[in-house]
């Protein structure tokens, strides 16, 4: 492993961990934005979950999945695969957290970054999951 794809991939990685962890540890401040999140979705996707979830449990739940996958992929522990749990979380985080389009004007402009933040990341991730396979299977294939 390369010293410069262990710094890209910990760089990455510390928005997922640091941004898990602290989603996880203030889930109650949290509520609010996923309960407007979830009101918004059809039946048919929210009857899926047990009525007895709430959503601090499944903020908590995405927190420490981010946190775990995060330091997979810092670490280089099956990254395509952390990376590809973490650009997937990050579909119903993005647009529960930073719904640019129904924000307040004064809100609107930082919300939308945030969103675009969030969908580089996307792209990042997806680079690590799609790129160029290193390792034993590699070397067969070849």
């Amino acid at each position: 492993m390369s010293l410069a794809r262990f710094a890209s991939r910990s760089m990455l990685a510390s928005a997922f961990v640091t941004g898990g962890y602290n989603a996880a540890k203030n889930a109650e401040a949290l509520v609010p934005t996923v309960d407007r999140f979830l009101e918004k979705l059809p039946h048919r996707v929210t009857g899926m979950l047990p009525d007895q979830v709430r959503a601090a449990d499944l903020i908590r739940v995405n927190g420490w999945t981010m946190v775990g996958a995060g330091s997979a992929l810092a670490l280089g522990v099956l990254p395509r695969l952390a990376s590809g749990v973490l650009a997937a979380q990050l579909v119903p985080t993005t647009l529960a957290g930073h719904p640019f389009w129904s924000a307040p004007a004064e809100k609107k402009a930082s919300t939308r970054s945030s969103f675009i933040t969030n969908v580089a990341l996307a792209g990042g991730l997806l680079g690590v999951a799609l790129g160029p396979q290193k390792g034993k299977r590699a070397r067969k294939k070849g």
